[in-house]
């Protein structure tokens, strides 16, 4: 039965995957499972450092800058 998500193929080194496979197993979940929530977490962590970034630079007056009224347009 074909899947409508698009899937990825990783290699990892021995020492990673049998890291990922204990964590696995301690959480009762499968590998592919884990690895998926690892990868949203760190996608969610490193959205998090760029929209940080963009606020520091908002917040240091070098940024654009946008009225109060024009961003609720």
């Amino acid at each position: 039965m074909p899947t409508k998500n698009p899937r990825v193929n990783i290699t990892f080194e021995e020492a990673t995957a049998a890291m990922l496979s204990s964590l696995a197993k301690q959480e009762q979940k499968s590998l592919s499972s884990l690895a998926k929530e690892l990868i949203l977490e760190a996608l969610e962590r490193r959205e998090d450092m760029v929209l940080s970034s963009i606020a520091k630079t908002r917040d240091s007056g070098k940024g654009k800058k946008i009225k109060h009224k024009d961003v609720w347009k």
